[in-house]
């Protein structure tokens, strides 16, 4: 049984502040020295990542597909433990599924998974009575959604406030804060930098938080919304844990590098707390900065947070580009997910990569993006030959080829892709390795074995 007391923030739809006002609730309340955990419903490791900033924890996702519903919550126990508070941040609207499933894989979904009362964040910016309607008509939906309240964004003036409470009163609607226009700038990085500003723990980065959490205190009822996080019930569930049923396995530990930085790495947290529990030391390169990698490395793996936008830097740095190629060209296992299979290239949009693979990125109008079903076409150190897993794609630039001589994936209406040569996995596909701890496991047996076999 877990204990944690907890809200979800959402809204009607996308566009009305709640990531910022999610950063903000969670800086407020580490500034008040309690210890808290974010979450982020869906496949996004830059709002994740950001959560986690705010918290001084990592921030994870919680992504219903990727992982599989039943896991959800004993993820969220995991992560939370040892807090005071969490915050889950949906994705969309509250009863919204990228890929179309609501009853399992919406933000309401989620929420009721946790046992979890939702706060609704809503732009009232043109809005006046009608708030009422709005927010009586989410709760009424579905009864089993608990809806806790509202936080009142971009208001126009103390008489607007004043108009929404009363109308919000009417309906027995509780309001936790009200925001003007202007309490709530865009002082984020831009998104084209991804989780780089996190990673690298970037100043600008650190005081957009800290705003929004100065702003967030300023307007927000924290007392109020902590008693309703508090009366959350009990979660009967285990929490998830990385350590295999056979407990953790004894002897040398072979050196596994994970891309990241000081404020933490591109994959999903979990990736490093499974390749520990496999038998892994883990230790972080730093792609952008690093010029080596550290001593001892017997595996390499790349995340799926990895952004596309920084190809000249990984280029630039050319003496990490020819240790990566050295490492994979004596048979190391290198796992490259997302954007990682494009460092791997022979070039990208011209620039010089690590030339691991025979192919050339180029970069192209639009994005690719959704959810695929693949089965491995190729036993590698991800995994055998034919096991099927559920993971996300994001990217703008492509690979040609789309995949090598051994490609990693396929899946219903496509080609094949991805790469597979030596103890090389390479694929723009980013599964979460919560779903599939195995493959931890493989990549730490397929290091222990590399490093016995002949360079």
């Amino acid at each position: 049984m877990t204990v944690v007391p907890r809200v979800v923030l959402s809204a009607p739809s996308s566009g009305h502040g709640t990531g910022a006002i999610s950063l903000g609730l969670l800086a407020a309340l580490a500034d008040r020295e309690l210890a808290v955990a974010g979450f982020k419903v869906g496949p996004d490791q830059v709002d994740a990542a950001y959560l986690g900033l705010a918290a001084g924890r990592p921030g994870r996702n919680l992504d219903p597909r990727l992982v599989g519903p039943e896991r959800v919550a004993p993820l969220f126990a995991h992560g939370a433990a040892g807090t005071g508070f969490a915050l889950v941040q949906g994705t969309m609207g509250l009863y919204d599924s990228l890929a179309g499933r609501p009853e399992t894989e919406s933000t309401a979904a989620v929420a009721t998974a946790l046992r979890s009362p939702v706060v609704l964040v809503v732009d009232v910016a043109a809005m006046g009575q009608s708030v009422a309607a709005l927010a009586h008509g989410f709760r009424a939906y579905d009864e089993q959604l608990w809806l806790g309240g509202v936080i009142l964004n971009r208001v126009a003036s103390p008489r607007h406030e004043a108009m929404l409470r009363e109308a919000l009163d009417d309906v027995g609607v509780p309001v936790y804060g009200a925001l003007r226009r202007h309490e709530l700038p865009p002082v984020l990085p831009a998104r084209r930098h991804g989780v780089v500003p996190v990673v690298r723990r970037d100043g600008e980065a650190l005081r957009a938080v800290r705003r929004l959490g100065e702003a967030v205190a300023a307007n927000v009822d924290l007392d109020r919304l902590l008693a309703l996080a508090r009366s959350a019930p009990a979660l009967t569930v285990e929490p998830w844990s990385p350590v295999p049923a056979g407990g953790p396995p004894t002897g040398e530990r072979p050196v596994v590098a994970l891309a990241g930085g000081p404020g933490g790495g591109y994959s999903h947290p979990e990736t490093a707390e499974l390749l520990r529990a496999a038998g892994a030391e883990v230790v972080t390169v730093d792609p952008l900065r690093d010029e080596a990698l550290p001593a001892g490395v017997r595996a390499l793996v790349v995340g799926g947070g990895l952004p596309e936008s920084y190809a000249e830097q990984l280029s630039a740095n050319r003496r990490l580009c020819i240790a990566v190629a050295e490492l994979a060209r004596t048979g190391r296992p290198v796992i490259a997910e997302g954007a990682g299979l494009l460092w791997l290239a022979r070039e990208l949009d011209g620039l010089p990569m690590c030339g691991v693979l025979d192919a050339t990125g180029s970069s192209r109008d639009g994005l690719v993006a959704g959810y695929r079903e693949a089965t491995a076409q190729t036993d590698s150190p991800v995994a055998g030959a034919g096991t099927v897993v559920v993971g996300y794609k994001q990217h703008a630039a492509v690979l040609t080829p789309r995949a090598g001589e051994r490609a990693a994936w396929s899946w219903d209406g496509g080609a094949p892709e991805g790469f597979v040569w030596r103890g090389v996995h390479a694929s723009q596909l980013v599964p979460h390795w919560a779903a599939y701890p195995e493959i931890a496991a493989r990549l730490v047996a397929a290091a222990e074995a590399s490093a016995e076999a002949p360079a």
